[in-house]
């Protein structure tokens, strides 16, 4: 019996002209160790089971990657892993978060934006990013009021560097305001926590693209009892028509596909 997949569900990522699975995979996992908010300690994956990871996604009808310059090592991993196959995949990265030495410091100035982005494109190997966020410190509307950050992603999105750019928040206003001007918010929604959920409404209204993090609250939510948390965590999520696709970090190969089988199963039910 073949596994189910996400080829026959993918969806448009707001109005950025491309269609992305319902599942993204992030790529925390595969660079970072330090100061991740996980249940349970993990082993980066070596260079073969990374590949086989994607490879599996992939076949799972999987075509969205998240990464980060604060992921680690994860995009200059990714840049080699994903040789041969960069049109397969929409690679979402992010800008403002350094992460060295166990600590993270921010830069929203137009400056490191820019080499940030340029940098990140190396590492990726590749000519454009689909997508570029804001990795924020939390003062999200600060961070977008100063402008610096939006305007150079502008500018490198007219250059055909990126092909859109948003906001990785906090706050509902950093997330209605990222949406305001850009292409995309990424937010905090799960079955422990919803208080950006007018975020989800704006875009569903204005055709704009959100990704969700902590889908599952980093893993969290696998620890409850009683109804299956996950398929719980992913009814709510698909029940909202302003998600464009929910990304998940895992690096174990049965959660994957357990995963996938169930947004497949709650999405063939819609």
């Amino acid at each position: 019996m073949s596994l189910p997949t996400l080829h026959d569900f993918h969806r448009p990522l707001g109005n950025l002209g491309f269609k992305v699975s319902p599942l993204g995979l992030g790529t925390v996992k595969l660079g970072r160790d330090q100061g991740v908010k996980y249940p349970t300690g993990f082993t980066i994956p070596a260079d073969d089971e990374a590949r086989l990871l994607l490879a599996q996604a992939r076949e799972l009808g999987i075509n969205l990657i998240d990464t980060a310059p604060a992921y680690g090592r994860s995009e200059e991993r990714l840049g080699p892993l994903l040789r041969g196959q960069r049109d397969e995949w929409v690679i979402v990265s992010k800008v403002g978060e350094e992460f060295d030495n166990g600590q993270s410091h921010f830069d929203f100035s137009a400056t490191h934006t820019r080499r940030s982005v340029e940098r990140s494109l190396q590492r990726l190997e590749t000519d454009r990013i689909e997508l570029v966020l804001v990795h924020s410190d939390g003062n999200d509307l600060a961070i977008l009021e100063q402008q610096e950050v939006y305007q150079t992603l502008a500018e490198l999105k007219q250059e055909g560097k990126i092909l859109g750019y948003g906001l990785s928040g906090k706050t509902v206003a950093g997330g209605l305001r990222a949406l305001e001007h850009g292409d995309c918010a990424m937010v905090t929604y799960n079955l422990n926590e919803q208080t950006e959920r007018p975020v989800l409404d704006y875009a569903a209204e204005h055709g704009k693209a959100i990704l969700v993090k902590k889908a599952l609250a980093s893993g969290h939510i696998c620890l409850a009892s009683g109804v299956d948390p996950v398929q719980a965590s992913f009814e709510l999520l698909f029940a909202h028509p302003g998600v464009s696709s929910a990304i998940v970090g895992t690096i174990n190969p049965l959660h994957l596909a357990h995963n996938v089988a169930t947004v497949a199963r709650i999405l063939g039910r819609h």
